[in-house]
């Protein structure tokens, strides 16, 4: 059985559906953070001092851990950026 075929079965599962999708959306948030990190030119120990905080902690976000939005928007705004959360 093809993975694709195996999720989409697993789906029809609520609790697995609620599961894979809050997961989905954590791995999303690592890789944004991880692209913005890279364009802006900064390593891990870099961008965590200007956000006043860990590298362990900014290696954890880019893993996928959960993290508060305040700790988001002080990481964005180390990065001169803004944090923009979006319903879709």
């Amino acid at each position: 059985m093809k993975i694709d075929d195996l999720i989409q079965k697993e789906l029809k599962d609520p609790e697995f559906a609620a599961n894979f999708q809050a997961e989905g959306e954590k791995l999303d948030t690592a890789i944004a953070l991880y692209k913005a990190r890279e364009e802006a030119g900064l390593t891990q120990a870099e961008l965590a001092e200007r956000a006043k905080t860990t590298q362990a902690t900014i290696a954890k976000i880019e893993r996928g851990d959960n993290v508060s939005f305040e700790k988001l928007a002080a990481i964005a705004h180390a990065m001169g950026k803004k944090l923009k959360v979006e319903f879709a």
